[in-house]
This record gives structure tokens, C-alpha cells and sequence, in this order.
């Protein structure tokens, strides 16, 4: 069918990928094999669509081959229709084909198809296979069918469809998205600025801010985006959403951030960025705190973290990271960095350096399929004169909406969490500011209810103490929260074959 698709055709088109392999393979495995698909097609499609219209534009069949008139090449053996024919080793077919096109677009497509196991039959049979190229060929998905903005949404909601399908696996690779709105509207990037997420699972907070300058009628062009993913399989993802959005010139890397950060300047130090935005994952064991504790990027300035809890280390690679003029970032964090006392002199270095601009506490769900509440921490490099010394608290955890198992902030929400972020401005029972020598004074603890009390009528003291006591027993709930969800994956580990 070669005609223009709507956005829920697409997504039904999308997800019949994943329901043809419901019950042959695990559901956090479909991502390894309807991404890359999902890309061949596109990509053959439009390198049709670019010969046609070059056709039309020379008529001639050898000019209109011509690299310049393709974004992407498309070997001899390595289109769509070659796989379609092929009735028998489908698998290994297809994997040459990504390969291929992999190895004649070796500057923007290397190792972008992922690692997918397409060789072995006993997971994947030539009939299950077929049946997926068949599906999969239903629909032409040329730029005129499907624009690269309707495509980037549809890849969006086949991520999320997984990440639901997927349960605890989720975190590794997809974000609540209307918290990463949220996220980036607090940072508002600018044209032409430089953007990082140092822990980008499949790269939605990069493409936000994208989105972000289209939505505002910016030029978003000449953004440029910079991640890095430790698992290779969701490195590949990111590379794909990238392209599928219409994003050429991004930067996907795979590697350890904190044992191998892939971005340097011309010294050998750290690049900086512009704009960090960062869902690390939290409390992590495996890491090698030796190393860091010698790092040779200077990432230790405030200390090194224990084994037991990477956060800091994330967090002081994502202040180094920042810009000293331009430099802001937003990181999402559970609750326990503010308060947790193994963290007390880190966390005090972090107060003194006076990078942070506001902590920003969430309500539940929106860590995804956790019931963790989450906190938004915000730094930025060079404060306004007027805001120097002091940090914004807000206690938006009744900001939040959930309805069919699924938490988002919905757009009143966003918005009131931004005016008091803009605004930088006291609200009872919701915002406060404090005074970096009002915060040593506390021990230099950053929990947010310590700061901001509960709202209540004139004079009615009770419900403002209850109110109170009701913040600090979330704050301690997300702790315990935090915890339980620590030992639940540390058990999944060990029980793992």
C-alpha cells in the first residue's frame, strides 16, 4: 500500500510486529529485532523515494544513483526487496543486509543495526521471520507517507510499548515523557546550542530538545547532540530514534560514562556542554570506585562516592561536564540524595559550590514502573547575580496524574511547576528559597521538606505540622522505596542463570 498513514495506522502497524512474536521470545528482546527492521524498511523506502525523485529530476537511472542524491546508500543485495525474496536463511540475509548498508555509510551508520541474534533459527524460524519482512512490507514508509516528526512518534510509542511490556527492565531505556517536557522547557535550549546525556538509553532526551525548538518555531538544525549508553543494544536504538527523527548529526556513543566518557575537548579533558539532561541510573554497585577516586578528568572534586551508591559520581561527572559560562543541567534523581547520610560531606561540597539552582520533588510513578518518588535537580554553572547563594525548593508532589496504571504530569501541572521555577519565588506549601548558609544550617540536607511546609489557612498550625510530617514521611517512604527496588534487582541478578 503506498499511501499516507496515519498516526494510529502506524502504530498499529508498529506494535503487529511484536505481536507476531508475542510468546517466542522474551518482551525485553523484541526491541533487538523490530528497531533495526523497522529502520531497513525506512530506509530502503526512502532510497526509492529519492531515486524517483531524482528521475524525474535527470531522468537518468545511473545519475540518480548517485550518492548525492541519497542520504543514506543502499548497497547491491542490501534493499528490502532483496530480503523479501528470500524464502530460506532469512535471518542470515538480513543480517548481511544491515551489515552492508552499516559497511557503505561508514561515517553516520556504524553498528547501528544492533547485535540482534538474526542467525539463530531456534529463536527466530524462516517462518516467523517471513511472516514479520511480510508484515513489515504492508506499508511503504516513504517521507511523503510518513513524515520524519510521525515517524519519530511512532518509534516513541513502540519504546514505551515495550518499556510496559518489559517491566523492571524499563528504566534502562525509557523516561516518563512528559517529566523529560518538563525537564527541557526548565532549561529552554537555544539554537545552535551543544546538548549531553551522558546515560541517553534510547536518546528521547536528546530528541526533546529538538522537539522543544520546533515547538517554539526556532531553528533546531544546528543543535548539536551528544549521548552515551552503556548497553550497545539501546546505544543502536538511540543511533535509530536519532535518524528517525529526522536527526542526521547526532552523536550516539557506547561505553561507560563514568570508567570511559566518550567526549573530550582538544586537551584530552572532558567536553562541556551547554545543556546536560540526565536520568542516571540510581544506586548502582558496579562501578569502579578506585579508578574514580584517581580519575584523571578531576571528576572526584568533591569526593568519592561509596561502592554501594554511584549517584554522586554521575553527578559530579555531570557538573564537570557543564559549560563554565552556559553550562545547566538537569538530572533526575530518587529522593535519597538529598538526605542520605553516607553521602553527608559530598553532598555538603555540592552546597558549597553553589551550582545548584533548584530541587524540584515529584510525585510517585513517574520513575518509570517504580514506585519510587522522583526529584528533579536542577545546577547551573553561572547563576544570575540575584539568584547566587540561594537554591529554589518546590514540593510538586501533588503535581501529577495517573490514570491506567500510568503517572504524568499533565500540561497544568508542567506549567505550575514552571512558574515557580521562573519565577524563582516563595508559594506556601509549595516553593521556597533558602539561602546557602540557611541550608548549612540544616546540615546542609537538601530534603525538600525541611524547606517547604505544607499550605493551610491563616492560623491553622496543626494542619501545617501534619502537612509537614506527611512531606517528611514521603521523603522517608521514597528512601525505603529506594532501598526495596536496590535489593529487588540485586536478587534478580543472583537469580539470574
Amino acid at each position: 500500500m503506498n499511501s499516507r498513514i496515519t498516526q494510529r495506522e502506524l502504530e498499529n502497524y508498529l506494535w503487529g510486529a511484536a505481536v507476531i512474536l508475542r510468546g517466542l521470545i522474551d518482551a525485553g528482546d523484541y526491541k533487538q529485532y523490530i528497531f533495526p527492521l523497522t529502520f531497513l524498511k525506512r530506509i530502503s523506502d526512502v532510497y526509492d523515494e529519492e531515486f524517483g525523485n531524482a528521475m524525474e529530476v535527470y531522468g537518468d537511472a545511473e545519475v540518480a544513483g548517485l550518492a548525492e542524491n541519497h542520504r543514506f546508500a543502499v548497497p547491491e543485495g542490501a534493499h528490502w526487496d532483496d530480503v523479501r525474496g528470500v524464502t530460506q536463511d532469512i535471518g542470515r540475509t538480513l543480517r548481511a543486509a544491515m551489515r552492508a548498508i552499516e559497511s557503505a555509510n561508514p561515517e553516520t551508520l556504524p553498528g547501528v543495526f544492533g547485535d540482534g541474534d538474526w542467525g539463530n533459527k531456534d529463536l527466530l524460524s524462516d517462518a516467523t521471520l517471513a511472516q514479520l519482512v511480510e508484515h513489515f512490507s504492508s506499508r511503504t514508509l516513504t517521507i511523503a507517507n510518513l513524515p520524519e516528526d510521525e515517524l519519530g512518534n511512532g518509534y516513541e510509542y513502540l519504546i514505551k510499548k515495550f518499556a510496559d511490556d518489559s517491566g523492571h527492565t524499563a528504566q534502562e531505556f525509557y523516561t516518563n515523557r512528559t517529566l523529560v517536557h518538563l525537564m527541557t522547557m526548565m532549561l529552554r535550549p537555544r539554537p545552535g546550542e551543544s546538548v549531553y546525556d551522558p546515560t541517553c538509553g534510547t536518546g528521547g532526551m536528546l530528541i526533546s530538545t529538538v522537539a522543544e525548538l520546533k515547538r517554539q518555531g526556532d531553528e533546531w538544525r544546528g543543535l548539536r547532540l551528544y549521548g552515551q549508553e552503556l548497553n550497545f543494544g539501546t546505544s543502536a536504538i538511540a543511533r535509530m530514534n536519532l535518524f528517525l527523527h529526522g536527526i542526521t548529526d547526532g552523536h550516539i556513543a557506547h561505553g561507560d560514562t563514568l570508567a570511559r566518557p566518550a567526549f573530550h575537548d582538544d586537551d584530552g579533558g572532558l567536553r562541556t556542554f551547554d545543556v546536560v539532561l540526565a536520568n542516571p541510573p540510581y544506586s548502582i554497585k558496579a562501578w569502579d570506585r578506585t579508578a574514580f577516586t584517581n580519575d584523571p578528568y578531576g571528576r572526584n572534586m568533591w569526593g568519592a562516592p561509596s561502592q554501594g551508591r554511584a549517584d554522586y559520581a554521575f553527578f559530579q561527572h555531570i557538573a564537570k561536564s557543564l559549560d563554565p559560562e552556559t553550562g545547566r543541567a538537569a538530572i533526575l534523581f530518587p529522593h535519597g540524595v538529598l538526605f542520605r547520610r553516607e553521602e553527608s560531606a559530598l553532598r555538603e561540597a555540592l552546597v558549597r559550590s553553589d551550582l545548584v539552582e533548584s530541587v524540584l520533588g515529584l510525585g510517585a510513578g513517574l520513575f518509570y514502573n517504580s514506585p519510587m518518588e522522583a526529584v528533579v535537580i536542577t545546577l547551573r554553572a553561572r547563576k544570575p547575580v540575584d539568584r547566587r547563594g540561594r537554591v529554589l525548593f518546590v514540593n510538586a508532589v501533588n503535581e501529577v496524574t495517573r490514570e491506567q496504571g500510568q503517572s504524568f504530569l499533565r500540561e497544568d501541572h508542567q506549567r505550575r511547576i514552571l512558574t515557580a521555577y521562573r519565577t524563582f519565588e516563595g508559594e506556601e506549601g509549595f516553593a521556597a528559597v533558602a539561602t546557602l548558609d540557611e541550608i548549612a544550617g540544616k546540615g546542609f540536607g537538601l530534603a525538600i521538606p525541611q524547606y517547604v511546609g505544607s499550605a493551610a489557612p491563616d492560623g491553622d498550625a496543626e494542619r501545617v505540622g501534619v502537612g509537614s510530617a506527611l512531606a517528611a514521611w514521603r521523603a522517608a517512604a521514597s528512601a525505603s522505596a529506594e532501598a526495596v527496588t536496590g535489593l529487588d534487582t540485586l536478587l534478580r541478578k543472583e537469580v539470574t542463570p
